[in-house]
């Protein structure tokens, strides 16, 4: 018996598959078919096709393109009917209401087609995805305004459950009415403050190329209003600092910031974190503000110790790495060091201090003298862990070298490097070894340990191995004495002493003697690093300039702009300028190692905010 009913289902699965396969066949058949026909726009054939594939199936999918095929033939009769005759399948699907007035509207009968939708929209019932399906078909069809009578119709409906705003917001950015889709993005947070993530990355989304920063400003405008209408609300506030920081203006983020910290009582917490984004993005004058409010606090402020030291890290980064200081502010700097050091003690952070402060001495005052002494006396203090020590050991070798003690510099190194054979800091120590043998001519050894750090872990010494590496490799052939690279050498060691006339007086010597040397861009870029040093931005630019112009398929003409570029942009303030520079970087130097900086700041600087005097003076009103 269940021998017979197993060979029995056996059987008739078999004879089921072979009758049913002829069947599968010809489905599959006339729908690729009738896909080729709609894809080729023969709709006429098409139709045929898909008129047999939807009464065997009365898949929705054929329906759709069936749909399609009768409106591209002006079949407006067989449409409706087609419609109908669905809808009668799909009695509860509203959306197939939006289908037949769409082949009314068509046709060209709007009113009829307007009745339709109404009357979709009519017969809602409080079904959260029967609103949200008919919204989505308005939108399909581009019925934007009816979408948003569905979503306005459902909320009623759901009695307050759920508000659509997140979807309203998205019909309201596809008419363009910007004010009214953040007025629901700030409706979203005056029921739910948690969702504030949420909204701003659909923000983001949303607001899209915003070039005049209109659409910002009309947020900032509501954001505004909405802080001082919901005073005991943070979100706003935290919204509105948000919306500064994505436009790079971080004295308005800061004045909110502060105004935040003081209602709150949040004593500098919030303002710290904006500080160190304020330093990482070199808007140095808020980060100071910042940190000096917090100093300003007290010494009880918990953060107090690490907003001193972090201060006289802004002051010191603005020396060290642009134009825009002046002797007095490198004086006043030396002082508050001391005075920190004096206040602050032995701590933890005093090495940092100390290693500053001792570069400061040595190459911005000419004080290298004391530069040492002070190392000397901080280095071998017990408390310093292996890696601050070495840190040190690395400044003080830096300050040996400037004075011209070279191998007492090398000696330094070369212990640094050894104890550190596998971090960035023995790279760095390394390197540094490297250039001494370029300093003194030992080209072949110089190149053989730069070779090696090209595959460094650190991109920015790796650079600058790979680009000092082909200096040598460059020259190193082409004049048997080498004299030119020499010269070069020696100039590059006096830049580095800080004797900047005799610098340029071998390379100005270099030029003369060789004027048709491959090693001319070379010279034209330490001529600018020169006179950037000096403080001479025109003759920095000029230099920058030239290479671009006499060098432009060498290999620094891409450093040449980028530097261009950051002059503009951070000592100038010529915004647009800048662009020019990053712009060409972008896209007629896409193998460029600066071409992802430059584009994440060609982006930043397109979203430049408005002018926000009148506002910010307000809110420092209100908040002093």
């Amino acid at each position: 018996m269940k021998t017979f009913q197993v060979k029995y289902i056996l059987s008739f699965a078999i004879a089921s598959f072979v009758f049913l396969t002829p069947v599968f066949s010809q489905t599959s058949t006339d729908e690729k078919l009738a896909a080729q026909y709609f894809s080729n726009e023969e709709y006429d054939k098409a139709a045929v096709y898909f008129e047999k594939l939807y009464n065997k199936t009365h898949e929705t999918s054929f329906y759709e393109r069936l749909l399609q095929c009768y409106l591209y033939m002006e079949e407006y009769k067989d449409a409706e009917k087609l419609v109908k005759k669905h809808q009668k399948k799909h009695p509860y699907q509203l959306a197939y209401m939006v289908d037949l007035g769409i082949v009314y509207e068509v046709e060209g009968d709007e009113s009829k087609a307007n009745k339709i939708f109404n009357d979709a929209i009519k017969s809602l019932t409080a079904n959260n995805q029967q609103i949200i399906d008919l919204a989505n078909s308005f939108i399909k069809n581009k019925e934007y305004d009816f979408a948003v009578e569905t979503y306005l119709k459902g909320r009623k409906l759901l009695k307050g459950t759920y508000e659509f705003n997140f979807e309203l917001a998205q019909v309201y950015n596809q008419q363009g009415k910007t004010e009214l889709m953040f007025k629901e993005y700030i409706n979203i947070l005056n029921i739910q403050p948690a969702y504030v993530q949420s909204v701003q990355n659909a923000i983001q989304t949303n607001i899209g190329e915003d070039e005049d920063g209109s659409k910002k400003d009309i947020l900032k405008t509501l954001l505004i209003k909405e802080t001082q209408k919901s005073y005991d609300q943070i979100v706003f506030s935290e919204m509105l600092i948000w919306l500064y920081i994505q436009e790079l203006n971080f004295k308005g983020a800061f004045i909110q910031t502060k105004a935040l910290d003081k209602r709150f009582r949040e004593e500098g917490k919030r303002v710290f974190s904006l500080a160190d984004l304020c330093l990482s993005n070199k808007d140095y004058e808020t980060a100071i503000e910042c940190y000096q409010y917090i100093i300003d606090l007290g010494k009880n402020n918990r953060l107090y110790n690490y907003s001193r030291i972090q201060l006289l890290q802004v002051y010191y980064t603005k020396i060290t790495t642009t134009a825009s200081y002046t002797n007095e502010e490198v004086i006043a700097l030396e002082a508050k060091y001391e005075s920190a050091l004096k206040e602050l003690g032995n701590s933890n952070e005093s090495y940092l201090m100390i290693k500053n402060l001792a570069h400061l001495k040595a190459f911005y005052l000419n004080k290298p003298e004391e530069a040492q002494e002070l190392l000397n006396s901080f280095i071998n203090t017990p408390r310093l862990t292996s890696q601050e020590q070495a840190e040190l050991k690395v400044e003080l070798a830096d300050i040996n070298l400037f004075l011209g003690d070279i191998w007492e510099a090398s000696l330094l190194y070369s212990q640094v490097e050894k104890s550190f054979k596998h971090s960035q800091l023995g790279e760095t120590a390394k390197f540094k070894n490297a250039k001494i043998s370029f300093y003194t001519g030992d080209f072949d050894w110089a190149k053989a340990q730069l070779d090696v750090l090209k595959a460094s872990t650190s991109k920015l010494i790796a650079n600058d191995a790979m680009k000092l590496s082909i200096t040598i490799t460059d020259n190193i052939g082409i004049d048997t004495t080498k004299a030119p690279l020499l010269l070069f050498a020696k100039a590059d060691l006096l830049f580095y002493q800080n004797q900047h006339n005799q610098a340029l007086e071998m390379l100005d010597s270099l030029k003369t003697t060789f004027p048709i040397h491959v090693i001319g861009d070379d010279v034209l870029y330490k001529q600018h690093e020169i006179y950037f040093s000096k403080k001479n931005l025109p003759k920095a630019i000029e230099k920058l300039e030239q290479i671009i112009k006499e060098y432009a398929y060498d290999l620094l003409v891409d450093d040449a702009l980028y530097k261009l570029a950051t002059i503009y942009d951070y000592e100038l303030n010529d915004k647009a300028k800048a662009q020019e520079y990053y712009k060409k970087i972008i896209f007629e130097h896409q193998g460029s190692i600066y071409v992802v900086d430059s584009r994440k700041r060609f982006r930043e600087l397109q979203q430049t905010p408005s002018s926000m005097d009148l506002e910010q003076k307000l809110m420092e009103a209100e908040t002093n």
